[in-house]
This record gives C-alpha cells, sequence and structure tokens, in this order.
C-alpha cells in the first residue's frame, strides 16, 4: 500500500509539472502567426536617417513579381509600443506587400535595431517623425510613386502615426490598428480610470528618479508587460504576456535583454503625458482614414475617440470578437482584405 500511495503522489506530482509547464503556454488559436515569412515578397534590411540625424532601421518588402519600371504605392508600418518591427508590423507589411503595395515596417527610434540612447526612451515627436523619415526614403525608390504613400499604426503607432500624418501632408493615407492614444493612456488611464492626483505621483516619481540618474544613480524601466502570470494577474496583463512572453511573439532584440523588452525608461515615459495626437485631427482630412478595433479590445476607446474628432472621409471598422492583441498577428481575424481595399482606393 505505501508502495501504491508514493507511485500515486509521484503520479500527481509529475501531473502538475506537465501543468505547470503548459500553464502559460501559447495561444496560436486564429491563424495567429507573428513570424510569418512570406514566398511571394522580397525582404531587405534597411537603414536611413530621420531630421534629427537618427539611424531608423527597417524592413523592406516588395512584390516579387514587380514589373520592371512601374511606380508602386507604398505603405509605413508602425510596430506596437515596447515592441519592435518583428512583432507584428513585419507581418502586416508582408501581407500588403503580398497585395501589391511596396511596404517598409520600421523600428521607432530608441527601439530594435534604431539608433537612440538611453534605449527605450519615449520621445513622440521623434516617433513621429520616423514615420516621415520613412516617407523621405520611399520617396527616394525609384520603384515607389512618392504621391501614393500611406501608414498603418498598430497599437502604440496609431497615435504616432496620426501624429506625423497632422504635419506631413505626403502621408495621403493612414489606417489604425488597436490603436493605444498613448498620451490619454498615460494621463487619465483606460476608461480614464487614473485620477489628476495619481498622474501627479507619476510625475514626482519620475522627477525624483531624473536626479538620482543625474547624479549616477542606476536606471529605472516602467510599464512594459510582466514577466511572469499570478492568479492575481488581470485580463489585460494576461493577453500582454500570451504575446509578448510566449513563443508566440516574444522577440529580443540583438544587444537587448529579455528582461528589459517592452519596458520605457521610468523618467522619459512622463513625455507621454504632453502627447495630444488626436487634437486637431480633423486637419488631416480630405486625407482618408480608417480606423480599426476589435470588439472586444480594451482599447476600443480610443478608436472610437479618434473617429468621431476626425472630419471625413473617415471609417471605423470593428472586427467582431476579436480583443486588442487578437490584430497583431491572429492572420484570421486581421481584416486584411479591408486594409487592401482602403489604400488602394485612398492611393489609387
Amino acid at each position: 500500500m505505501k508502495m501504491i500511495g508514493l507511485i500515486m503522489i509521484i503520479t500527481a506530482a509529475l501531473a502538475m509539472t506537465a501543468m505547470a509547464g503548459t500553464a502559460h503556454a501559447a495561444d496560436m488559436s486564429d491563424g495567429a502567426d507573428n513570424f510569418y515569412k512570406s514566398g511571394r515578397v522580397t525582404a531587405e534590411k534597411v537603414v536611413f536617417k530621420n531630421l534629427y540625424r537618427m539611424d531608423v532601421a527597417g524592413s523592406l518588402f516588395t512584390p516579387k513579381n514587380m514589373s520592371r519600371g512601374a511606380k508602386y504605392p507604398a505603405i509605413v508600418v508602425g510596430h506596437p509600443m515596447g515592441a519592435v518591427k518583428e512583432q507584428s508590423a513585419n507581418l502586416y507589411a508582408q501581407k500588403m506587400a503580398e497585395r501589391g503595395f511596396v511596404t517598409l515596417a520600421i523600428d521607432l527610434s530608441f527601439w530594435g535595431e534604431s539608433a537612440g540612447e538611453p534605449r527605450n526612451a519615449v520621445l513622440p515627436d521623434v516617433y513621429a517623425d520616423d514615420f516621415s523619415a520613412a516617407v523621405d526614403f520611399l520617396s527616394t525608390r525609384p520603384f515607389v510613386d512618392a504621391k501614393r504613400i500611406g501608414a498603418i499604426g498598430i497599437c502604440g503607432s496609431g497615435s504616432f502615426a496620426v501624429s506625423a500624418a497632422k504635419i506631413d501632408p505626403r502621408i495621403r493615407a493612414v489606417s489604425t490598428v488597436s490603436m493605444y492614444n498613448m498620451g490619454a493612456a498615460n494621463r487619465s488611464g483606460l476608461n480614464h480610470s487614473q485620477t489628476v492626483e495619481q498622474r501627479k505621483k507619476i510625475l514626482e516619481e519620475a522627477a525624483r528618479q531624473r536626479l538620482l540618474e543625474f547624479t549616477g544613480g542606476e536606471m529605472r524601466y516602467t510599464g512594459g508587460t510582466v514577466h511572469e502570470i499570478t492568479e492575481k494577474s488581470n485580463p489585460i496583463e494576461r493577453e500582454f504576456y500570451d504575446f509578448y512572453r510566449t513563443e508566440r511573439g516574444e522577440f529580443t532584440p540583438a544587444g537587448s535583454s529579455k528582461e528589459l523588452t517592452t519596458h520605457p525608461t521610468l523618467t522619459s515615459n512622463v513625455k507621454f503625458m504632453n502627447f495630444y495626437p488626436f487634437e486637431d485631427i480633423e486637419t488631416i482630412s480630405p486625407r482618408p482614414m480608417l480606423f480599426i478595433t476589435g470588439s472586444e479590445a480594451h482599447s476600443r476607446e480610443f478608436s472610437e475617440d479618434a473617429y468621431r474628432r476626425a472630419a471625413e472621409p473617415k471609417e471605423l471598422y470593428i472586427v467582431p470578437k476579436a480583443g486588442h492583441a487578437d490584430l497583431y498577428d491572429r492572420v484570421k481575424l486581421i481584416p486584411f482584405d479591408k486594409l487592401e481595399s482602403f489604400f488602394k482606393q485612398s492611393l489609387k
């Protein structure tokens, strides 16, 4: 009986170990395919300068069936905030290149393979300029029609693409996907859940940390995606963890560390408090805008707010049963047909 009991205990322990090993296995449903590699496009790594003479790194994708001497419409694609081009942006860029566009997925300055110190710093104006720098680069390609360049901004890059388009009329059409207004999110939280007093405490903490670092103290990081899931983890933490901390979408750029991925510096993150990308969004008109969000997305409020403020032509496209990060990589949910028709019409 003792042996039987011991066997039962060992069996139970092995079962618990197996469960622990799979507790946070990636959810690959609905065709999740972040690291998609297309056989129908040509990929090239490129580097170019933004307005501040900083190197911006990108992945340039062109259709393999391009006609010699022809000029094609082009799209700049920006990654989610805290991510890099290998997370979501490359997927979108390849899928749109398969549909006849020249596409350029970029690493925002301070992230990925782009320049900028300190790493993971927040500077929204420079992020927006990276989109315009990508337009500069594309405009000089002999196979791109400089009068037909648009932008796709995913998550935080949606607000950076909007910010860029407000002052760069060369961006002829903008689509955002699961957009975060990084200014509003940091000032007021989701659904205005953060008070002014809480905001002031964050600013005070960042100011103390700034002085500490100025006098030689160690740099601190904030926000980003949690590195472990517990029974206390909320649904949003679990959603981001599934993408950024599992094989579904985890990616650590060369020269970085897994511990720092997705985390901006504490002292620079408060720059978002002064970021108002939706102010004057109506001035982008008559250039068209398409706001794509999921019906279940915790970020849906930002796309709806931008849509209300924008002038015609504009469209709010809601993907049924899709959450925020679902539209990062779940190709069965991402409305690529809608993106294709929008840009073909807008950039014709």
